[in-house]
């Protein structure tokens, strides 16, 4: 049973995760082999102070 996950900053709508979960599936389904009632997604909305690219929080990016 493959499951991924997805972590992403906040702001993706439903309609957004909808999409995002039916073509991660599509893809897993094809180069895995298995099943679309086999496969997880996860998204996890991660806060940009809970963030850090090259030592910096993103949430202190740009101050």
């Amino acid at each position: 049973m493959p499951i991924v996950r997805v972590e992403m900053w906040p702001g993706r709508t439903h309609a957004q995760k909808a999409e995002l979960a039916r073509r991660i599936t599509e893809a897993v389904v094809e180069v895995a082999k298995t099943t679309p009632e086999a496969t997880i997604v996860v998204f996890e909305d991660v806060g940009r102070e809970n963030w850090a690219v090259a030592g910096r929080l993103a949430s202190d990016a740009g101050s």
